[in-house]
C-alpha cells in the first residue's frame, strides 16, 4: 500500500489536524524529491571521476585522441537528455508521477551498471559505452520534469517560491557532491565499482519513491483550494470564508469552471508552452548557462588532475574530492539566488546579476587558482557560487513562475511541460560545453575558459529585455 492510498479522504487543511498533516506531507515531498534528483545527479557524476583514468590506460580513451573520445562520451548522455527531456515533459503532464519518476530511477540504475560492468568484462568497444550513455540519457529525462511537476502541485503558490526551491534544488549540488566521494572512494579498486555504488543508491531510493511519495495534494484527500489558502494566510494564521460570502465565492468558482469547461484539466501543448511570456529567455539563458555549469561538472576533476596545484599534480581520488568544492558553492549560490530574488521581487536581475559576476570569478580562479590550495580552495567555491546560482533559480522558481503564470489560467497541468522546455534547452548546451571541452582542452585551458565566458555573456543578453522590464516595474511602483 503506497501513502497515497493511506491517506484520509477529503482532509480539511485548514483545520488543526488538516493542517498537520499538509505540512507533514509537504515536508516528506521536499525530501523525497530532494534525495531522488540528489541521486539522479550522483550517478552522473562518475563519468567525470573516472576520466583521468580512462585517458591513462584503458582504450578506447587512452592515447592522443583520448579526451576527443571521452568529450563524446558526454555529448552521448547529454544530448539524449535533452531530446527526451522534451517529450519527457510532455508524458509528466499525463503520467502517474509517482510511477513515472520511480521507473526512471530504476531504469537509471540499471543504465549505470552497464557502463560498471565493463570494467569487470573487460569491455574496450566504443559502441558499447556510447550505447549506455544514451540508454541513461534517455531514462534520465523523466527525472527532473517529475520532481518539479511534484514540488510545484505542493509548493505551487507559496509566497515564498524562491527561497523554497532555492534550498530544495541545492539537490543538484549535493548530489554531485555524494557522486564525487562515493565514485572516488571505491576508486582503488577499479574504476567499475565508481559507478557500481551510486547505481545501488538511485535503485534503492527508486524503491522508496514508489512505496511512499504522494505526488499531488489530491492523491492524499486534500482539497488544491483550501490547501492554497493554508499556504498564503500571513504568519500561518487560517483564513476562511463564512455565511453567505463563502457561498458566493464557491457560486462563483462553479460559474468559472463551467464556462471554461474541459480547458483547465487539458495539458498544455508544447508549441503553446513556448509561446507562454518569458518561457523562450529563459530557455535560451539557461542554453548559455548551463553550458558553463556541465562542462565544470563532467571535466573539473580531469582539469585539476592535469593542472599542477602549487607546482604539485593532485592523484585521481584527490582530484575527485577537491572538486566537490565547486558543488559546495553551488549549494550557497542556489539559495542566495532564491533568497535574493524573493526579496527583490525580480528573478531576471537577480540571474544577470550573477551571470555577471561569473565572468571575474572564472578569469580569477584560472588565473591565480594554482597559486596555493588555499586560492584554489577560496576560488573555485567562489566560482561555483555565481555560476550554479542562476542556473538553480532558473531550473526551479522560474520555471514554477512560468508554469502557472496567468496566461494559462494556473493550469498546472502545464508545470511538467514548461519545465522541460526550460531544462531540454539548457540541456542542449550541457551537451555542447563537455564536447567542445573535449577538443578544445588539447589546444590549452585557456582556450576553454574563453569558451565559458563567451557563453556566460550570451546568457546575459536573453534576459536584459526581461531584466530591463523588471527595473522599470519597480521603479514605477514607487512612484
Amino acid at each position: 500500500m503506497d501513502a497515497a492510498a493511506a491517506a484520509p479522504p477529503h482532509a480539511d487543511p485548514r483545520s488543526a489536524a488538516g493542517a498537520r498533516g499538509l505540512r507533514r506531507h509537504q515536508y516528506t515531498v521536499l525530501a523525497l524529491t530532494f534525495a531522488s534528483y540528489a541521486a539522479f545527479h550522483a550517478s552522473r557524476k562518475p563519468p567525470s571521476i573516472v576520466k583521468a583514468v580512462l585517458s591513462a590506460d584503458w582504450a578506447p580513451f587512452s592515447g592522443p585522441r583520448g579526451p576527443h573520445r571521452l568529450g563524446e562520451l558526454d555529448v552521448a548522455f547529454l544530448s539524449a537528455y535533452a531530446l527526451a527531456m522534451f517529450a519527457a515533459g510532455h508524458l509528466a503532464d499525463r503520467a502517474d508521477l509517482r510511477r513515472l519518476l520511480g521507473a526512471a530511477m530504476l531504469a537509471s540504475g540499471a543504465a549505470s551498471a552497464a557502463l560498471g560492468a565493463a570494467y569487470f568484462l573487460d569491455v574496450h568497444a566504443l559502441s558499447f559505452f556510447l550505447a549506455s550513455q544514451v540508454v541513461s540519457g534517455v531514462v534520465q529525462s523523466a527525472g527532473w520534469p517529475c520532481v518539479v511537476a511534484v514540488v510545484g502541485n505542493w509548493f505551487g503558490h507559496a509566497s515564498r517560491r524562491g527561497t523554497i526551491m532555492g534550498v530544495w534544488n541545492s539537490h543538484t549540488s549535493v548530489g554531485n557532491i555524494a557522486g564525487s566521494v562515493l565514485a572516488a572512494a571505491v576508486l582503488e579498486f577499479g574504476w567499475g565499482w565508481s559507478f557500481l555504488v551510486p547505481a545501488f543508491v538511485i535503485a534503492a531510493l527508486g524503491v522508496v519513491v514508489l512505496v511512499f511519495l504522494v505526488a499531488h495534494p489530491s492523491d492524499a484527500g486534500l482539497e488544491l483550494e483550501a490547501m492554497e489558502v493554508e499556504m498564503n494566510g500571513d504568519g500561518g494564521e487560517e483564513v476562511e470564508l463564512l455565511g453567505e460570502e463563502k457561498k458566493e465565492v464557491e457560486l462563483e468558482r462553479d460559474e468559472d469552471e463551467l464556462e471554461l469547461g474541459s480547458q483547465l484539466p487539458r495539458a498544455i501543448g508544447f508549441l503553446e508552452a513556448w509561446r507562454l511570456p518569458g518561457v523562450a529567455p529563459y530557455a535560451f539563458c539557461l542554453f548559455f548557462s548551463k553550458l558553463v555549469a556541465y562542462t565544470f561538472l563532467y571535466w573539473l576533476p580531469f582539469y585539476i588532475r592535469n593542472n599542477a596545484v602549487a607546482g604539485q599534480f593532485l592523484s585521481h581520488k584527490a582530484s575527485g574530492i577537491l572538486s566537490v568544492v565547486f558543488d559546495i558553492g553551488g549549494v550557497l549560490g542556489g539559495i542566495s539566488a532564491g533568497f535574493l530574488s524573493d526579496a527583490i521581487g525580480a528573478r531576471a536581475v537577480t540571474s544577470v546579476l550573477f551571470l555577471l559576476l561569473s565572468i571575474p570569478a572564472l578569469i580569477v580562479y584560472r588565473t591565480y587558482g594554482s597559486i596555493s590550495m588555499h586560492h584554489n580552495i577560496g576560488l573555485m567555491f567562489l566560482s561555483g557560487y555565481f555560476v550554479n546560482g542562476p542556473y538553480s533559480l532558473i531550473t526551479t522558481a522560474v520555471a514554477t513562475d512560468l508554469g502557472t503564470q496567468d496566461a494559462i489560467k494556473g493550469n498546472s497541468r502545464a508545470l511538467a511541460t514548461v519545465s522541460a522546455i526550460i531544462d531540454g534547452t539548457g540541456s542542449v548546451g550541457a551537451a555542447l560545453g563537455p564536447l567542445l571541452t573535449g577538443y578544445i582542452s588539447t589546444r590549452g585551458w585557456n582556450s576553454v575558459f574563453f569558451m565559458l565566458i563567451v557563453s556566460l555573456s550570451l546568457a546575459i543578453v536573453f534576459l536584459i529585455r526581461l531584466a530591463k522590464d523588471e527595473i522599470v516595474s519597480k521603479l514605477s511602483t514607487r512612484h
